[in-house]
């Protein structure tokens, strides 16, 4: 099913072609209408299976069809400062043609982050995705106004838990209308959770979508490097790993459009699809490559889902991608129609944690090889050692204040 199937605003739209969307995933096809149909829901669905655009999408599609109000509209509760970081940066690019407001909350930022958390809360964000610790300490100075609250998501709910924030999530809730819509989504369903949404959902849809798994015929490797390191290992390995077709994925069209240019002056016979490009021009390149006339494609993921070609035994993700059901799809390109194939993932200091997760969700280890000398020093593999830092804002183009339509 294709995002423009679900009648969404033009201007939500428009951002999630330009973040890379065109097929929605099970859990997404499942999960919107109902959604929008108003219903409350429990969800057994793991990181990686499309489940945060499912819940954004709808949400937002609300969010930008409405007037503002001066109050926080959305509440977004998750259980790490990691989770709520790559939530808002899902917002920014989702919502960047729209006039949605949105601030990422969560303990360990510094006091000048704490102040502009404070402003929002006061005057007002459409969105606020936070730690429950964090907005407890925001609520216990009695300036937080919940009463325009109109959506509540509890993203990896047992994960919640298992952390301790019962507790603090009821507290949370206690200080918002009971008259809103309440999505709750977990991993697992233990009696715990069960309980809790017995005691916070109304009448609400349950569903319960799995990750799907990439054939065991392909080949997974990963090579652990620093992001400088990332442009000459690609042109490294696809100048040795023999191939008959190869793709290239990055999850920015500017990477895209970089890497095609450096190999091209590297005298690759590459080519580049994005969603800049025209759909005649897509096909054309499509064409030369089916025909074995361009051997090498640099894509997002817009190329991930619905290709099939046969010839294609190289993927190399030049980033690790931010979900699981990307990652599959993404190197499931490759070894079809019986055939062998190699997955390749390139994967930065910054990068290991969301690669880590995939690993969990695959329920294996990657190969992990071991990267030339010629290429200097890499950095050990030592996921969930390394926290992520930001600001306060994950939308540092349009702050929480700037309710203009941007030009």
């Amino acid at each position: 099913m294709r995002f423009t199937e679900f009648n969404f605003q033009p201007s939500l739209l428009e951002g999630i072609e330009s973040s890379g969307y065109e097929t929605a995933t099970p859990v997404q096809e499942q999960v919107i209408p109902l959604i929008m149909a108003g219903k409350d829901l429990i969800a057994s669905a793991q990181t990686g299976t499309g489940k945060t655009a499912a819940f954004l999408l709808p949400i937002m599609n609300h969010l930008s069809a409405n007037s503002y109000h001066e109050r926080v509209r959305t509440l977004i509760l998750v259980p790490t400062r990691e989770l709520a970081i790559q939530i808002g940066q899902v917002i920014e690019g989702l919502s960047y043609f729209t006039n949605i407001s949105s601030i990422a909350i969560y303990g360990g930022s510094d006091g000048q982050n704490f102040v502009a958390e404070k402003k929002a809360l006061q005057t007002g964000a459409d969105i606020v995705v936070c730690t429950p610790g964090r907005l407890l300490a925001h609520l216990k100075m009695g300036y937080v106004d919940f009463d325009g609250i109109q959506f509540l998501v509890l993203d990896e709910a047992d994960r919640m838990l298992d952390m301790g924030f019962q507790d603090d999530i009821n507290s949370i809730i206690s200080h918002i209308p009971k008259k809103r819509q309440t999505l709750l989504f977990s991993a697992t369903m233990p009696e715990k959770i069960r309980r809790l949404a017995r005691n916070i959902l109304h009448e609400p849809a349950e569903i319960n979508i799995a990750i799907s798994k990439p054939p065991e015929k392909i080949v997974q490797q990963a090579y652990i490097i620093y992001e400088p390191q990332k442009l000459p290992l690609v042109k490294y390995l696809l100048q040795s790993t023999p191939h008959r077709s190869a793709v290239v994925f990055c999850g920015r069209k500017q990477d895209v459009k970089q890497l095609a240019r450096e190999l091209q002056q590297a005298k690759m016979k590459v080519a580049e699809i994005h969603s800049d490009l025209e759909q005649s021009q897509r096909e054309e390149v499509l064409q030369g490559f089916t025909s074995g006339r361009i051997p090498i494609i640099i894509a997002t993921d817009i190329l991930s889902r619905g290709i099939d070609i046969d010839t294609i035994d190289l993927v190399i993700n030049y980033d690790v991608p931010h979900d699981g059901e990307d990652y599959v799809h993404r190197i499931g390109r490759t070894a079809r129609a019986e055939a062998d194939g190699i997955a390749m993932t390139l994967v930065s200091d910054k990068e290991q944690n969301q690669f880590a997760d995939i690993e969990t969700l695959l329920g294996k280890s990657v190969d992990k090889i071991a990267v030339p000398e010629q290429f200097g020093s890499t950095p050990a593999y030592l996921p969930n050692t390394r926290r992520n830092s930001g600001g306060g804002f994950v939308n540092k183009k349009k702050k929480f204040y700037n309710k203009g339509k941007r030009n």
